[in-house]
C-alpha cells in the first residue's frame, strides 16, 4: 500500500473520529446553570473545546488507520468473509 493511500485512508477516519467525537463532554448552559445570553441557542455548549476533540482524533484515527493497514497486510477479514449473499446456482450443461 502506497504512503499516499494511507495518508488518504488516515484522513477519512480523521474526519470520521471528529465528527462523532463533537456531542462528548459538552454541557449546555442549562445544565451547568450558566445564563443563557439572548439570541443563543438553548443547545449551543458553554464548554467548546476543539484542542481536545483534535487530539481525540488524532488518536483514534491513528489506531484505525494502523488497524486498516495491518488488516491490509495480513488479510484478517476479507470480501469473502463479509459477503453474506448466497452465491447464484451453478448452470447445468445444456
Amino acid at each position: 500500500m502506497q504512503i499516499t493511500s494511507i495518508a488518504a485512508i488516515y484522513f477519512l477516519f480523521w474526519v470520521m473520529s471528529a465528527f462523532v467525537m463533537l456531542p462528548f463532554g459538552l454541557r449546555t448552559a442549562q445544565e451547568t446553570g450558566e445564563a443563557i445570553v439572548p439570541g443563543q441557542a438553548e443547545s449551543a455548549p458553554v464548554n467548546f473545546r476543539p484542542g481536545r476533540i483534535v487530539i481525540r482524533a488524532t488518536v483514534i484515527a491513528a489506531v484505525l488507520t494502523a488497524l486498516f493497514v495491518a488488516n491490509y497486510q495480513y488479510g484478517w477479514i476479507t470480501v469473502a468473509d463479509i459477503d453474506v449473499l448466497p452465491k447464484p446456482p451453478e448452470p447445468t450443461g445444456a
